[in-house]
């Protein structure tokens, strides 16, 4: 075992620790404040996180031996990458292993938006037998608007057109042929706006993507059209999607993201056409225990000065 410290702030799942153990001390501190770990934090070589600790610029100047910040997952957007670059610390995430876990995720959430599943089901549950009050739309032959398509992008356009329907994708990072090899016709943003049925939203925050989908994007929808959002919180304007439901622009909307989480019971949360889920799309098994290995070898690896796989910076 090397002299290596590494502090675990927000959990991980067993295997990824046991890896970690056999290489390094490591110190798990799910639930420490952020006054903690900035007293803390200049013993160690190495912090992993998930989506909880803010690792902002304070955090790096205190950090005087960190090395290496991992994020078992894919947003960095709670880690202040400039601050990391700043002060020479390595950023890695784990972008693969949730893929599969959150597509299926948006596949839900877009049946129970086309079917009013929780709806009829909340019903039920208070003795009600609502039968017409829930008429819905069939998903084939529907237009499924992807923005961003890269590893869940991509899956769920891969997923959706065995379902029948028609996929088109937006994404400015990936080449049209790569879009199309994914399984999506690629068009540019307005033209997805138009044309599509159902929208998923699968871009990183970050100033560029910040409030893109905002009033003038849901004016140039289709009416009636269904939005899904399992990407982050602050992509969409929740104002202005607010305002597109009330006035049927927006048939309805699945978000398991939002700008403030946990966002309480809000006029969005509560209103009659959102499914809202507590950001759970990588929350299976599989994609903990796929994070918790990826992000451990991922970090020895950025220790030991061996090639990385998902280095941010």
């Amino acid at each position: 075992m090397s002299d290596w410290k590494i502090i675990v702030t927000d959990g991980l799942e067993g295997r990824g620790l046991e890896i970690l153990s056999k290489a390094a001390q490591v110190d798990e501190r799910a639930g420490i404040s952020p006054d903690e770990l900035i007293e803390v934090i200049s013993g160690y070589d190495a912090l992993i996180v998930r989506g909880q600790t803010r690792v902002n610029d304070k955090v790096f100047s205190a950090a005087s031996n960190l090395k290496v910040v991992g994020r078992a997952g894919v947003g960095v957007d709670n880690i202040d990458l400039a601050g990391a670059n700043l002060n020479n610390v390595t950023v890695v995430n784990s972008p693969s292993a949730s893929t599969q876990a959150v597509a299926e995720h948006v596949l839900a959430l877009l049946f129970s938006l086309a079917r009013s599943i929780p709806a009829a089901d909340g019903t039920m549950k208070s003795g009600l037998w609502h039968k017409k009050q829930f008429v819905g739309v069939e998903i084939k032959d529907k237009i499924l608007g992807v923005i961003g398509v890269g590893n869940i992008g991509g899956s769920l356009a891969q997923m959706s057109k065995s379902l029948g329907m028609l996929v088109i994708g937006y994404d400015p990072l990936i080449p049209d042929a790569e879009i199309e090899h994914r399984g999506a016709k690629p068009v540019n943003i307005q033209e997805l706006f138009v044309h599509s049925d159902f929208i998923s939203v699968h871009v990183p925050l970050n100033p560029e993507t910040r409030g893109m989908i905002d009033g003038g994007s849901f004016g140039t929808m289709k009416r009636g059209v269904r939005l899904i959002c399992t990407a982050r919180g602050g992509i969409v304007d929740e104002t202005a999607l607010l305002a597109a439901l009330e006035s049927g622009q927006v048939a309805g909307a699945a978000l398991d993201v939002f700008a403030k989480e946990p966002p309480g019971m809000s006029a969005l949360v509560s209103h009659p056409k959102v499914i809202a889920t507590p950001h759970i799309g990588a929350q299976t098994t599989e994609a903990q225990a796929r994070a918790a290995v990826d992000i451990a070898t991922e970090v020895l690896a950025a220790l030991e000065g061996d090639p990385l796989r998902w280095k941010i910076v």
